[in-house]
């Protein structure tokens, strides 16, 4: 139990800690492009700008699904890489279809892999609801 508490927190820090880097990333790349979203024609711009900030959610919530997919391959939890992720992608939706389940001994580990995948969608969408807002009131 104490081990996929540890490890579960290791992975919980290590997928907070990238969508931080992933934030820092893009305010970084905002403060060079944000006289773009300034100048000219609004619609298309903020209509770009959402794309490129959904694909960025999209890209960093795919990291850490990998994160835990892969984890869960190493542990044994699953036989192949497919399962695992299909696992991870069901778990982190909160979907928990049921027919793909981790053994006794992980289980604690799946939950702690849902908190995150919430953590993680609740955190990036709300980054993205503020940049889009941010974007909004620049033009």
């Amino acid at each position: 139990m104490w081990f996929q508490i540890a490890l579960g927190s290791v992975l919980m820090m290590g997928t907070v800690v990238l969508a931080g880097l992933t934030v820092w990333l893009l305010e970084c790349l905002m403060g060079r492009v944000g006289g773009w979203f300034r100048r000219g024609r609004a619609g298309v711009k903020l209509m770009l700008g959402v794309m490129a900030m959904s694909l960025w959610a999209l890209f960093t919530i795919t990291l850490a699904v990998w994160l835990w997919a892969f984890t869960f391959l190493h542990l044994g939890a699953f036989g192949t890489m497919e399962e695992s992720a299909y696992f991870t992608l069901v778990t982190f939706t909160t979907l928990g279809y049921g027919d793909v389940v981790l053994p006794q001994g992980l289980r604690i580990l799946g939950g702690l892999a849902a908190v995150n995948g919430m953590l993680n969608i609740g955190i990036l969408t709300a980054i993205l609801l503020e940049t889009i807002r941010q974007l909004r009131q620049q033009q």
